[in-house]
């Protein structure tokens, strides 16, 4: 086996065979793994910050909408119908928010209304900061 492994050696250094050793492979692979950890967990952030801004530009075009609809139509409290169907030519919303694996927005009576994160009760939406429970 010895003599093997020199006639081996022997003819890579003479550039007879080409490629890379089983340990050199593995080192590679080793190295390749640690910066995939490494830029998996340097993006774990960045979910729950998109998440926040989402939340965040929901509640202001809802909010934007409620407040339209409200001045047109005699300070009427809207309902999701309301603002996401056209009536009279106007449509308030394309289509209501829905992120529901971090934020649920809802409308009670002209008040809107944010779930933020799994648990917990709705609270009214009193701007950018409603939406600090996001996950």
């Amino acid at each position: 086996m010895i003599r093997t492994y020199q006639m081996l050696k022997k003819r890579r250094d003479a550039g007879e065979i080409d490629g890379f050793t089983l340990i050199e492979l593995l080192i590679v692979i080793v190295v390749l793994g640690i910066l995939a950890a490494v830029v998996i967990f340097a993006l774990g952030g960045i979910t729950g910050k998109s998440a926040v801004a989402a939340c965040q530009a929901d509640g202001a075009t809802v909010q934007v909408a409620i407040s339209a609809y409200q001045n047109l139509n005699s300070q009427a409290n809207p309902t999701i119908a309301n603002l996401t169907t056209p009536t009279g030519g106007t449509q308030y919303l394309q289509s209501w928010p829905n992120n529901s694996s971090h934020y649920v927005y809802s409308i009670t009576s002209g008040t809107l209304y944010v779930l933020a994160g799994t648990a917990g009760a709705a609270s009214v939406y009193s701007g950018p900061q409603s939406c600090n429970g996001v996950q």
